[in-house]
């Protein structure tokens, strides 16, 4: 569905939500029932923050174009361990 805009001349703006490519030159306004000709605007498009935008288009993305590992990272891009709390139990095996 999308949202299109009509003027009323008494009423000012007019929303009206119909199917993509079934809205008509013309409405009757709900308030007061006078012709409301559509005004065209720009779309409404990206309205998120630009994070959650990125978010989804990494997601959408890796639906056809998943990334592909060939190998494990190396050392150096690898995240450091972090130090043990208790010097004590540096030597413990780890999980």
């Amino acid at each position: 569905m999308a949202l299109y805009a009509y003027r009323c001349g008494q009423d000012g703006p007019v929303d009206v939500r119909r199917p993509i490519g079934t809205a008509p030159a013309t409405v009757a306004c709900p308030t007061c029932g006078d012709e409301a000709e559509r005004v065209f605007t720009a779309p409404m498009l990206g309205f998120a923050d630009r994070t959650r935008v990125a978010a989804i288009d990494r997601a959408e993305a890796s639906r056809t174009e998943p990334t592909v590992v060939s190998a494990p990272p190396s050392r150096a891009t690898r995240a450091p361990r972090p130090a043990p709390l208790d010097p004590r139990t540096a030597g413990l095996p780890r999980p």
